[in-house]
């Protein structure tokens, strides 16, 4: 795979000096259109064998574009940073660009994989994982719209060990070779032989790998240029995509109409008396659990959703009464703002994963994307089918990085929603809880009953599985919720 990157490539200073003035004037015009149309972010990748220029070539781009538009990711091993208790895909969702601008990584998603698989921290079963973990990423993004450009800076181990000899008997530069360095040149087919694997197994037609020799640095220099500029060029002039077909096979409706919202027993009541009694053994129960040495080793992420006056507000009380409030943060999900907008969806729920020792509470959540962004087309099916695995994925990664993920559906009858509708047109500390939308949602009741089937169908997983709250009395689905939350805590601690 490398053979083509080791044949010796030169460009002489006088071709050099001819093409770097145009090269440089056609990325800063493409830029700009760029910044200025807003349609699709640009993410790159600058990965390699060390000593091949990685740095020199990150900061080439920033001299050769504008860097108030360029995002600049030198990501540190991880362990190395104060986020290393959050999962591990975090810190890149965290700093992904927005419509019109480009990020530039230099250590990315596979220098982890790499170095632990080099090092035998890795067995090939798992970095066969990681691998389909980074497929489903930026095969997310790349549906979402980004421009992956990923490149492979390569030296043979003749060249590398060339480079750190030049680089070590200078004492301006001697101090770019480290020990780790040499140790690593000493792995040198090792490294060569994981990399090669994975730039063989992620190398995809929606964002393959370029393996550029980077021996020669005006060589290395135009050709990742113009790389970059036809690519952008490219989605510029042209920017239909193609028709993105949902990944998601249709759904099997039942002969007999009957669902699993059908089952529920809407009529389950706890009386006032036993409720109040409940509930505080409930809450303390919650909060001793809290309090708890093993929950700082872990974190909880509870997702509500529900029908529109389910009582999805009054459950969130009851569950923050007992908790610490340094503890806890609760995420209300309105509309997408326009920041929002210009990332991938899951972008605004990743930023909000909490570190460990605490909880977030998401009052409505990424399933949005299947529910109302369906029912009221505000995406298409590719997007909304796609979305099932992709939840399913972001979830399995909590998960894995001893998140406590629950995840609460709130049923009532619509008969109830039409009492409380009504309650709260009239009565007035109530009616800033009732719009015009609430009304036109009412609408549409059958629409969000199969859709809402579909997503419980396609996203209750044995790691994070929804629990549908009986909620046509109150009592007992705050109840439910509360018991649900301690449950979940004391198993996983």
């Amino acid at each position: 795979m490398f053979e083509s990157a080791e044949l010796g490539h030169t460009i002489d200073k006088e071709r050099y000096a001819q093409d770097e003035p145009e090269l440089r004037h056609a990325l800063l015009t493409a830029q700009y259109e760029l910044v200025k149309r807003g349609e699709f972010p640009v993410v790159i990748l600058i990965g390699g064998v060390d000593g091949a220029g990685k740095g020199e070539t990150l900061n080439l781009l920033n001299e050769w574009m504008d860097p108030r538009h360029i995002q600049t990711n030198a990501m540190r091993p991880m362990g190395e940073d104060k986020f290393q208790d959050r999962p591990p895909m975090w810190r890149f969702w965290r700093v992904l660009p927005p419509k019109g601008r480009i990020a530039i990584f230099v250590g990315s998603w596979y220098s982890q994989p790499l170095i632990k698989r080099v090092y035998g921290e890795l067995k090939t079963a798992k970095l066969g994982q990681s691998i389909d973990e980074i497929l489903r990423f930026e095969r997310m993004l790349t549906d979402e719209g980004t421009l992956l450009l990923k490149f492979w800076l390569h030296l043979s181990r003749k060249g590398q060990a060339k480079r750190f000899k030049s680089l070590a008997k200078k004492k301006k530069t001697a101090w770019r070779v480290s020990d780790t360095d040499w140790k690593h040149l000493e792995m040198y087919d090792k490294f060569q032989s994981v990399a090669e694997h994975l730039l063989r197994e992620t190398s995809t037609a929606e964002a393959p790998w370029l393996v550029v020799e980077g021996a020669d640095e005006r060589y290395r220099s135009l050709t990742i240029g113009k790389s970059i500029l036809e690519a952008i060029r490219k989605r510029l002039d042209n920017p239909t995509r193609p028709t993105r077909i949902a990944r998601t096979p249709p759904r099997i409706q039942p002969l007999d109409g009957l669902s699993i919202l059908d089952r529920l027993d809407l009529t389950q009541s706890v009386g006032k008396a036993d409720y109040e009694d409940q509930l505080a053994l409930e809450q303390g129960r919650l909060n001793m659990i809290t309090r708890q040495k093993g929950f700082e080793k872990r974190s909880v992420v509870a997702a509500f959703e529900g029908c529109d006056a389910a009582g999805k507000g009054g459950a969130i009380r009851r569950v923050t009464q007992a908790l610490d409030a340094r503890k806890y943060d609760v995420i209300p999900i309105a509309a997408p703002t326009d920041e929002e907008k210009a990332r991938p969806y899951l972008w605004r729920f990743w930023r909000h994963i909490p570190e460990k020792g605490r909880i977030a509470i998401f009052d409505r959540s990424w399933y949005g994307r299947v529910l109302v962004e369906r029912i009221e087309k505000y995406c298409g099916e590719p997007d909304w089918g796609r979305a099932y695995g992709e939840i399913n994925d972001f979830e399995a990664q909590l998960v894995k990085n001893d998140t406590v993920v629950v995840k609460f559906w709130l049923q009532i009858s619509k008969e109830e929603q039409l009492r409380r509708f009504k309650e709260r047109e009239e009565i007035a500390f109530k009616q800033h809880k009732i719009t015009s939308e609430d009304w036109r949602n009412r609408e549409k009741w059958d629409d969000y009953n199969v859709a809402v089937c579909e997503m419980i169908d396609r996203c209750s997983t044995q790691v994070a599985p929804w629990t549908l709250v009986e909620a046509n009395d109150k009592y007992f689905a705050r109840l439910k919720v509360i018991r649900t939350i301690a449950d979940a805590l004391e198993a996983a601690i």
